[in-house]
C-alpha cells in the first residue's frame, strides 16, 4: 500500500504529489519500543565524565584527628571520612562506569519508521521537492522557511523559538549547512544520519530532495528489518 501527499518547492508553491512507501511512513506507534530505543540512544551518548573520589583517593587521614576517649568529643578514625569537609565522597559518580546499552539494528530500524510515521500522522512534516543555495546565506535560508511555513499553512514553522525544523537533505550540501546554522532553533542532518531522537527534538522535519531522501530512507528501513525477519 502507498500514500500520496502534497510535496512543495522551496518557495512554498505546490508542485505535485510524493508517493510515500507504507514501511517508512505508515508503521503504528509502539510506544514500548519507542522509550526502549530513545533510553538506549541517550545512554550511548552519555559521556560517563562525572567522577568523584572517595575515602581511600583523598589526601590525609593517615593519622587519627585526636585519641578516641577523654575529650568529650565524637569518636573519629580519619579526617577523610565523608562526614568531613573535605572528606570522600560516598557512593559518587565514577568514569568507570559504562552507559552503553545494545540496539539491535532492526528495533533502532522500526523506531525511525515509527518516529516518521507519527510526524507524518501529525502533519509536522513538509516534502521539498529541492532544496539549494548558490552560496551561503542566512537571509535565504530564512526566506525558505518564511516560504515553506506559508505554502504549507503550517505558520508555526517560521514563528516557533526553540526546537522549530529538522531539515534532512540527501547529500552533503555545504550552502544549505552553512546558511542555516546560524538558526538557534534549527539543525540540518544527512538522511544517512537521522535517527528517532533528531526527529523527536525537533516540532517538524523538512524533507528535502524528497525522491532521493525517501528512497535512501526505504532502503535503510527495509534493509534493516529484512535482514532480522531472515535471521
Amino acid at each position: 500500500m502507498h500514500m500520496e501527499t502534497k510535496i512543495f518547492s522551496q518557495d512554498g508553491k505546490e508542485s505535485g504529489t510524493v508517493t510515500l512507501p507504507e514501511s517508512v511512513f505508515g508503521v503504528a506507534w509502539n510506544a514500548n519500543l519507542m522509550h526502549e530505543v530513545v533510553v538506549s540512544m541517550q545512554s550511548n551518548a552519555r559521556a560517563g565524565t562525572a567522577h568523584t573520589k572517595d575515602r581511600s583517593d583523598v589526601r590525609g587521614g593517615g593519622k587519627k584527628p585526636w585519641k578516641q576517649k577523654g575529650t568529650g568529643r565524637a569518636r573519629h578514625g580519619s579526617n577523610r571520612s565523608p562526614i568531613w569537609a573535605g572528606g570522600g565522597v560516598a557512593h559518587g559518580p565514577t568514569n568507570e562506569k559504562d552507559y552503553s546499552k545494545k540496539i539491535n539494528k532492526n528495533v533502532k530500524a522500526k523506531a525511525l519508521a515509527i518516529t516518521l510515521t507519527k510526524k507524518f500522522t501529525d502533519n509536522e512534516i513538509i516534502f521539498v521537492d529541492a532544496l539549494s543555495l548558490s552560496i551561503p546565506k542566512t537571509a535565504d535560508a530564512k526566506a525558505i522557511i518564511k516560504a515553506l511555513a506559508l505554502g504549507s499553512q503550517i505558520p508555526t514553522l517560521a514563528t516557533k523559538r526553540k526546537n522549530a525544523a529538522l531539515f534532512i537533505i540527501s547529500k552533503r550540501d555545504e550552502n544549505i549547512e552553512k546558511s542555516f546554522r546560524n538558526f538557534g532553533n534549527m539543525e540540518v542532518t544527512h538522511v544517512k544520519d537521522v535517527n528517532p531522537i533528531d526527529l523527536l527534538t525537533y516540532k517538524f522535519v523538512i524533507v528535502a530532495d524528497t525522491t532521493d531522501t525517501l528512497a535512501a530512507l526505504q532502503a535503510r528501513i527495509e534493509k534493516k528489518v529484512a535482514v532480522a525477519t531472515k535471521a
